[in-house]
């Protein structure tokens, strides 16, 4: 990976994993990384990895997965892929992450070959629409995704909000017409404003660098097939912070009001 690499295109090249054997593979990490591995990296990389041991009319509609250790920036992943079960209509199967002899990261994921049926969905937004790309600052496109909260001003202020927020997000660059590939860069991102949520109601009653924060344990149900290149409104509330733990949840949708994906994420929240 060169320094050059545009963030996106990185991104993506580090979803293409290694393979080591019928059920073992390798994940490298962004080549500019200097501190603990992101959440949703590792979510996105062992979606992946499950994803290349089933049939390729089974496609992931959940995921659950547990964060144990921080991962290690300087040395590759290795994600072994158990076989749970193979059924005609559904697959099963738990990741493990190791990096140095030690487990960081599992997940359980359930694959399912699309098929007709009952549909509906209790709400859609309203009155929301995407932002001008053309006149987002310069900061915000130097991460694999493009994302602007709605009240973005919001966040400019130390004082409590309501644990709510609307955020608009799309790739920042192209992503192959892949169903699967586009999934796991959602995963990818699902990660990244879920916790931050849960701060929201304490702004200004604590000093940033005395907080703890990581991600502990995270899933996902896939609704509907989804394109990153298009933008996508995540809907997020967090209905209770307790014992350290922050419980947040998350709704992705279309920007024409389709829910596509569903998140929920406990957080460490633990006080210095």
């Amino acid at each position: 990976m060169t320094a050059t690499t545009a963030p996106f295109d990185e991104l993506v090249s580090l979803l293409d994993l290694e393979q080591i054997d019928s059920n073992l593979f390798r994940g490298h990490h962004p080549a500019a990384r200097r501190k603990r591995l992101f959440g949703g990296q590792i979510i996105a990389q062992a979606l992946m990895a499950a994803a290349r041991t089933v049939e390729v009319d089974h496609q992931p509609h959940s995921l659950h997965a547990y964060f144990l250790k921080p991962g290690d920036w300087r040395i590759p992943a290795v994600f072994e892929v158990e076989r749970i079960r193979d059924g005609r209509s559904f697959s099963t199967r738990r990741v493990v992450v190791i990096q140095g002899g030690e487990a960081i990261f599992n997940m359980d994921t359930s694959f399912h070959v699309r098929e007709p049926g009952l549909e509906h969905q209790l709400r859609e937004p309203e009155g929301l629409s995407p932002p001008d790309e053309n006149k987002m600052v310069e900061g915000l496109k130097q991460r694999p995704f493009l994302s602007f909260r709605e009240d973005h001003r919001a966040l400019m202020e130390q004082s409590p909000q309501s644990p709510k927020q609307n955020v608009w997000l799309k790739a920042n660059g192209q992503a192959p017409e892949d169903e699967l590939l586009n999934m796991a860069l959602l995963a990818y991102q699902s990660d990244e404003m879920l916790l931050s949520t849960a701060r929201l109601p304490h702004r200004g009653s604590y000093i940033s660098e005395q907080l703890q924060g990581a991600s502990l344990d995270h899933a996902i149900w896939f609704h509907h097939p989804v394109s990153v290149n298009d933008w996508l409104l995540y809907s997020l509330d967090s209905p209770s912070t307790s014992n350290a733990r922050g419980f947040t949840r998350g709704e992705i949708y279309t920007a024409q009001g389709v829910l596509v994906a569903s998140c929920i994420q406990e957080g460490l929240m633990r006080m210095h």
